[in-house]
């Protein structure tokens, strides 16, 4: 499904891949594991067509990223960044406001299944009434994986999702995105997410 090949990648004269390869099969859940600076949080880039590598090819079902299909690639990703960086917004005009783009609007969301999936990740349904800058980190967490529920994409990108969480909620997350029919390449440093369907990949 996703295929990452012969990628070299470097910033100021520093080098974060070389001919690097990696390939991932639908609905695979993997867990990458490298050290701070090794390019974790690139290869999201990469895939979102944020940055390009300087040589090398990324293919999505088969079809290769290219300037001219990034909508396509951004389409088919749900993508939920470390520092959830939401702008100053009511939540719910924020969810309100995500839906209405041209992109978005086919899919459903509405008040009961969005206050059913908070229910899950025990957020009271008061939140919808704050502003994201009254959130705390695990509650902007948590709202940021709930978009990517409802946007329903085939591919997820989690970069931390669980770093501001207790142990419990950590369980329940993880638990939750190991039971969705999905690709999920997850970052974190949480041990909780060494499981026994999560498969690691390490440089």
């Amino acid at each position: 499904m996703i295929e990452f090949k012969n990628i070299h990648l470097s910033f100021d004269e520093k080098t974060i891949f070389k001919d690097f390869n990696m390939n991932i099969k639908e609905g695979e859940k993997v867990l990458l594991s490298a050290p701070s600076g090794k390019g974790k949080s690139s290869l999201f880039k990469l895939l979102l067509g944020f940055i390009r590598p300087n040589e090398g090819e990324i293919f999505l079902k088969e079809k290769k990223l290219q300037r001219s299909n990034l909508p396509y690639f951004r389409k088919y990703i749900g993508y939920v960044s470390q520092d959830v960086d939401f702008r100053n917004h009511g939540v719910w005009d924020l969810l309100v406001e995500i839906f209405s783009y041209k992109q978005n609007r086919g899919l459903e969301m509405n008040r009961g299944k969005v206050l059913a999936i908070m229910e899950y990740f025990n957020l009271s349904k008061s939140l919808l009434e704050k502003e994201v800058n009254q959130l705390s980190g695990g509650e902007r967490q948590r709202l940021g994986l709930i978009i990517c529920i409802l946007l329903d994409r085939p591919l997820w990108l989690l970069d931390e999702v669980t770093s501001g969480l207790d142990k419990e909620m950590k369980e329940k997350v993880v638990d939750y995105v190991l039971k969705q029919d999905k690709t999920v390449l997850i970052i974190s440093h949480d041990k909780i997410w060494h499981k026994e369907h999560i498969r690691i990949e390490e440089w």
